[in-house]
């Protein structure tokens, strides 16, 4: 992995100490470069000729996918956000009153009100699994949730976003097949942060957005769906003529793929962006990808513990490239003016979002830094000593 390179292709990474590649990433410059031609192309041309002039760049959206998470081509449908993907998704499962959705404590905040929209409407329950003291999920108590409830859906968020724990998807997913439940991950902070592979995990869908650590641009996502829930039939509540064809008056035949799950009215310039973004990851790998984040977060976090009064707030056996942290002397927005006045980009983390993990650490609101693969070790030192106040 060259690091030089990949910060030359990075145009935004030179000015600032750019931390906040779990909220929108700094895109490489083949993203900007492909949606900046789109955009001129289709203001030429119009958008129907430059989809058709583009075809098999849209095409490759979906072989490039594949090979990001280990699955087939047919198993990828394009998306405008990691929610659109995760409402389809969800729209697909036939809830009645009784369903039992489980899922964590440290699901992602719009998941929540996504089954709590599902309860009041369809008087589904609700179970979340418990924490071992550690933060992770407690396997062996989620297991026996699994056999008393028999969930209809199994939804675990991968990584929170107002955490860096890491939850253990792939052994849930294990408990899943098991005993036969549908299995949804949001992987939106966790693709293109780590290597996500789709047959480790076992899962029936998968929603991730672009606009985070893949680097890609806002407004574009994508749901994985198995062939399991293909071949049963699942398919979104609201289907239009790219999901499906129209074979007589009163009736359609589902597409076969995954493509069931899309619309078909999309940016094309988003779309070949996209490409772009994931072609990238996938060129300079994600296993180098991930093994440079692990470094260069054990190293940050090992350096900021020996910052006098500033507590780290992300619990788990297995953390990311998500930092939360706080301060014994300094609230959440001094910190943030502080950090602001030396050019360094963050988010806020508030308690809106974590309404049962915040709760548990006894804070309100954290700092959250997200640092990726174009940020440089000296940069994590020098927001140390800024820190340091």
């Amino acid at each position: 992995m060259d690091l030089n390179t990949i910060r030359k292709e990075t145009r935004g990474c030179t000015d600032k100490i750019f931390l906040n590649s779990a909220g929108s990433s700094l895109v490489p410059d083949t993203v900007f470069n492909q949606m900046i031609a789109s955009l001129t192309e289709e203001a030429q041309i119009g958008g129907y000729a430059l989809a058709y002039l583009n075809q098999q760049g849209v095409d490759e959206f979906y072989t490039e996918t594949a090979k990001l998470l280990n699955c087939a081509a047919d198993n990828i449908s394009f998306q405008n956000s990691a929610t659109d993907a995760y409402a389809k998704a969800i729209s697909s499962i036939d809830f009645k009153a009784g369903d039992v959705i489980l899922t964590t404590d440290d699901d992602y905040i719009s998941n929540q009100i996504s089954f709590l929209s599902l309860k009041k409407r369809f008087g589904i329950d609700i179970i979340r699994g418990s924490n071992l003291a550690n933060g992770d999920l407690d396997l062996v108590a989620f297991e026996e949730l699994v056999k008393q409830h028999q969930p209809k859906l199994v939804a675990l968020t991968h990584i929170p976003t107002s955490s860096g724990l890491v939850q253990a998807a792939e052994e849930v997913g294990a408990i899943c097949r098991k005993y036969h439940c549908w299995y949804l991950v949001d992987a939106c902070q966790s693709v293109g942060q780590l290597v996500v592979d789709v047959q480790a995990i076992g899962c029936d869908f998968l929603a991730a957005t672009g606009r985070k650590f893949l680097r890609g641009p806002r407004g574009t996502g994508f749901l994985y769906v198995s062939d399991r829930a293909l071949e049963a039939g699942l398919a979104p509540l609201i289907i239009d003529m790219i999901g499906a064809e129209w074979t007589s008056v009163n009736d359609y035949t589902l597409q076969p793929a995954a493509k069931r799950f899309e619309f078909w009215e999309s940016s094309i310039a988003s779309r070949l962006a996209l490409k772009e973004a994931v072609k990238y990851a996938n060129q300079v790998g994600m296993a180098n990808i991930e093994k440079y984040n692990t470094g260069l977060m054990a190293q940050f976090r090992s350096q900021l513990k020996q910052v006098k009064g500033l507590n780290l707030q992300d619990w788990g056996s297995r953390v990311s490239n998500i930092l939360t942290f706080t301060m014994e002397h300094h609230t959440t927005e001094e910190i943030a003016e502080h950090l602001r006045a030396h050019d360094v980009y963050f988010s806020i983390a508030s308690i809106g979002s974590a309404m049962i993990d915040f709760p548990k650490k006894n804070i309100e609101s954290a700092i959250r830094l997200s640092p990726h693969y174009f940020n440089t070790a000296e940069e994590l030192e020098k927001v140390v000593a800024i820190l340091d106040f």
